[in-house]
This record gives structure tokens, sequence and C-alpha cells, in this order.
């Protein structure tokens, strides 16, 4: 099996796939990484506020693309075998 530019864009996708499922009520939370958890107005922003955003902001942003390069990457695997 060859490392092709194609597998790490499949992997990339199965990472933000990762970030996109996760909850924050069930998950996050317990973890002490729920949106409860971010410093206030001021204050000064470590790793984990900006962990904490960035995850966020993946789950608010590419919720309806992701749907479109799964349906891409699914027909790709069918054509291509």
């Amino acid at each position: 099996m060859a490392f092709t530019f194609y597998g790490l864009l499949e992997a990339c996708l199965l990472v933000v796939n990762a970030i996109a499922i996760l909850h924050e009520e069930r998950f996050l939370a317990k973890i002490g990484w729920g949106t409860d958890q971010l410093a206030g107005f001021g204050e000064e922003k470590g790793t984990k506020h900006q962990v904490i955003n960035l995850i966020h902001s993946v789950r608010t942003v590419t919720r309806i693309p992701l749907i479109f390069l799964n349906s891409v990457a699914i027909v790709v695997l069918i054509l291509m075998g």
C-alpha cells in the first residue's frame, strides 16, 4: 500500500470527521474542555482555550462541507476500488 496524496487527504478528512462528532456535553465537558471552561474577557488565552475554540469552530463551520466531502470520498472509493 503506497502513501499517496489521496491517502493524506483521506486521513485529514477522517481527523476533521472525528473532531466534528465530538459531543460537548457528553465528552468535552467531562474532561474540562467545554465552552463554559473558556477564559473570561481580557484574560490570558492559553493553549487549552485555543484548542477549545478550534474544536468549536470546526464543529460549526464544517458541518455542511463534510457531508459533501464524505460523499465524494465514498464515491471515489467505490469507483476506484
